[in-house]
């Protein structure tokens, strides 16, 4: 087994350990769940740096990777949804994993007509996947309503705001082929 998909496959068991962690009972939980949670967003750039590095690409990695990643994050938003209660923190969590099942159904579907390459990751996909990890680092590290958590909503939105925006990029890109059905 190569070390990029060993990490890959690390980060998702971490996701029923980070759970597990954050819902115990004790003010350092949501702290060391975010640890956790800093741990796999760490592995998340790590894999695909040693795979390119070391020239370990494989297809199984190509698959779980994104797999991996999409989990991860779904999983804490769901957690922060819960904890924070609140509507202005369910709207960038409902987009952002909107977004996600949008473009995976068009990356399959595109990989179908042999255009992958028509949606591939971009800059500001990379962008926001950093933004978006640091928001939910802030989010499960500190207590709702807080300053800093306050920073946390911030940046989410600003996430979400840029995962909107690279949607736009992928649904143009793919629009020649959509449109074609009409």
């Amino acid at each position: 087994m190569k070390i990029p998909n060993i990490l890959t496959l690390l980060r998702i068991v971490l996701i029923p350990v980070f759970i597990l962690v954050y819902y115990l009972p004790g003010s350092w939980a949501p702290l060391a769940a975010a640890g956790i949670f800093s741990i796999a967003a760490i592995t998340d750039w790590f894999d695909g740096y040693l795979a390119r590095r070391l020239e370990q690409s494989s297809p199984f990695g190509a698959f779980l990777d994104p797999v991996a990643d999409k989990l991860m994050v779904a999983a804490a938003l769901v957690v922060l949804v819960e904890t924070f209660a609140e509507p202005w923190m369910t709207v960038p969590a409902v987009i952002i994993i909107g977004r996600e099942i949008v473009i995976s159904a068009l990356r399959e579907w595109m990989a179908e007509l042999g255009k992958r390459a028509s949606v591939a990751v971009s800059m500001i996909g990379k962008i926001k996947t950093t933004l978006q990890m640091a928001s939910i680092i802030i989010l499960l590290a500190f207590p709702p309503l807080s300053v800093l958590s306050w920073i946390g909503v911030a940046a989410l939105y600003g996430a979400a705001l840029l995962t909107l925006w690279s949607m736009a990029i992928y649904l143009k890109a793919a629009w020649p082929f959509l449109k074609e059905d009409i």
